[in-house]
């Protein structure tokens, strides 16, 4: 386990991590966690966006998959519509 320290709820539900925490893990303002509540825990984990080369190799994937299973771009164009439409 790593580092332990205290902080508190604030009026508002902010809670502070401590510098020394933010510090050791590279965390700036701004960055999105997951918040994970269950019991008396609470659990905050960072989502942190997938490299240019994850992106592509997940949209590469995608596109293979699509291909085996006779999608074709039209098919994907009428349920980006029909989704639009829904909301």
């Amino acid at each position: 386990m790593g580092d332990l320290a205290t902080t508190r709820l604030s009026s508002r539900g902010q809670v502070v991590i401590p510098e020394e925490i933010r510090e050791r893990l590279g965390l700036e303002p701004g960055t999105q966690f997951v918040v994970l509540g269950e019991g008396d825990v609470v659990i905050l984990k960072t989502i942190l966006p997938p490299s240019m080369k994850e992106f592509d190799g997940l949209v590469s994937d995608a596109r293979r998959a699509g291909k085996r299973v006779g999608l074709k771009h039209s098919d994907v164009q009428s349920a980006v519509q029909e989704a639009r439409r829904k909301k």
